[in-house]
């Protein structure tokens, strides 16, 4: 297993993730304001609304403990969480609201790469930093950032790189040839099969792509995306429905004999808590005969730091759940927030963009390092096999592949990727 985080770069800059002890008075705000606004949304209604809740969890715990530690530069953090409902147009009126009527100084969140599409020339307007903590397109730093220039950008979270490597995971797999997705109709699933296909072809030219069936938002039978992905006999399936959807495709896949028929099914998002519980009894009795792999933007059981065992702990603690990775990168992205502006000791975007540029920190998900170029935090997630371990109430994601960030991530100057059905 390769992985890029030495534990000498661990130990450099354990910095705040592990919390310390609460401060024994307040100071005046170092930065003029009464308190520091975050604001903060995400799905919280409908079939993805765990993605939100988890956003919340995550931000609210960073702020209890920050706040508890004394604030930031003696400031108090203040948070107000909002629904997009998986709505662009809601999102932008969101981070309207937030920051023109109540005042955010920092915006987070958003889980949809339509909504993050959307919102980033806003965030121009608005002239307000977005960290982004799920939206997963790769256009929203490499062309918003990258080649539109919109600062005000900035990504925690792993964006659809991750998804697509499953092109590492089975690229010396030569018995695994024919692919064939069953995508999300809408940016997320078109920017992953893209991005999959483009990365499996330069190291496997013999890989052929043999069926793509397309299933729109909110899809409750995914028996005709199933029945016409396995006319193709593919060897190998990967899967971008997520959420709920995910676990509803995987139980129907299972009843139409798919993990019977494919050596492999790659779902992206899989590794997601949501997930690994919604199909918990299926793992426990063996039903995808070993076959199903997964990933996600952080899993709460790697890396093995005490960092990240101490977030796990103190997260279920807080709010009895396992963190999910949208709760993970909503909770880093607020202690970045934290180094950032004891760094600049200034709200000025340019001074915290400024801060930012070099920062190598060490969070739950492992070591994040920030790439000015577009943005980008950079950091490893594994992959895995779906499996059950007695020491974890939920399936987990075991036999690890670990690439090293910067082998598949994509890297500036970015060649364009055609995107679409």
């Amino acid at each position: 297993m390769r992985t890029w985080i030495s534990s000498a770069t661990v130990m450099l800059i354990l910095l705040a993730l592990i919390v310390p002890p609460a401060s024994v008075g307040q100071t005046a705000c170092q930065l003029n304001v009464p308190t520091l606004k975050l604001g903060v949304q995400g799905i919280a209604s409908g079939a993805h609304a765990d993605y939100g809740r988890q956003i919340n969890m995550g931000a609210t715990l960073a702020i209890e403990e920050i706040n508890a530690a004394g604030g930031i530069l003696g400031c108090k953090l203040e948070m107000r969480f909002m629904d997009d409902e998986n709505k662009p147009a809601t999102g932008v009126k969101n981070a309207r609201f937030l920051v023109n009527e109540w005042g955010a100084h920092f915006l987070y969140g958003t889980d949809s790469s339509g909504i993050a599409m959307a919102l980033g020339p806003v965030l121009q307007e608005l002239k307000r930093i977005q960290f982004f903590t799920h939206a997963a397109t790769h256009r929203l730093t490499e062309e918003l950032v990258y080649d539109k220039k919109i600062k005000e950008i900035v990504r925690v979270s792993a964006p659809v790189y991750q998804d697509a490597i499953a092109a590492w995971v089975f690229k010396d797999n030569p018995e695994i040839k024919r692919w064939a997705t069953i995508g999300a109709d809408y940016e997320y699933g078109y920017a992953t099969w893209a991005i999959f296909k483009d990365v499996m072809k330069k190291s496997r030219p013999d890989a052929e792509f043999v069926g793509a069936a397309w299933a729109p938002f909110l899809t409750l039978d995914f028996s005709s995306q199933i029945a016409a992905v396995m006319a193709t006999n593919p060897d190998a399936i990967i899967a971008t429905p997520w959420a709920g959807e995910a676990v509803t495709l995987l139980r129907q896949a299972l009843l139409m004999g798919v993990f019977d028929k494919v050596q492999a099914w790659f779902q992206a998002m899989g590794g997601s808590v949501d997930v690994l519980e919604g199909i918990s009894r299926e793992v426990q009795d063996n039903r995808f005969k070993g076959k199903l792999w997964a990933t996600a933007r952080y899993i709460h059981n790697w890396p093995n730091t005490q960092i990240n065992r101490s977030f796990v702990e103190r997260f279920q603690k807080r709010w009895s759940r396992l963190p999910n990775y949208s709760a993970e990168t909503t909770y880093s992205a607020i202690y970045i927030t934290k180094l950032a502006l004891e760094k600049a000791k200034s709200l000025d975007t340019d001074s915290v963009l400024a801060a930012l540029n070099g920062m190598r920190i060490p969070t739950p998900a492992g070591l994040r390092v920030y790439r000015s170029e577009d943005h980008q935090f950079v950091y490893n997630v594994p992959a895995g096999r779906v499996v059950w371990d007695a020491k974890y109430p939920i399936p987990v994601l075991g036999d690890l592949v670990v690439i090293p960030a910067n082998e598949y991530w994509r890297s500036p100057p970015f060649t364009a990727v055609p995107v679409g059905k």
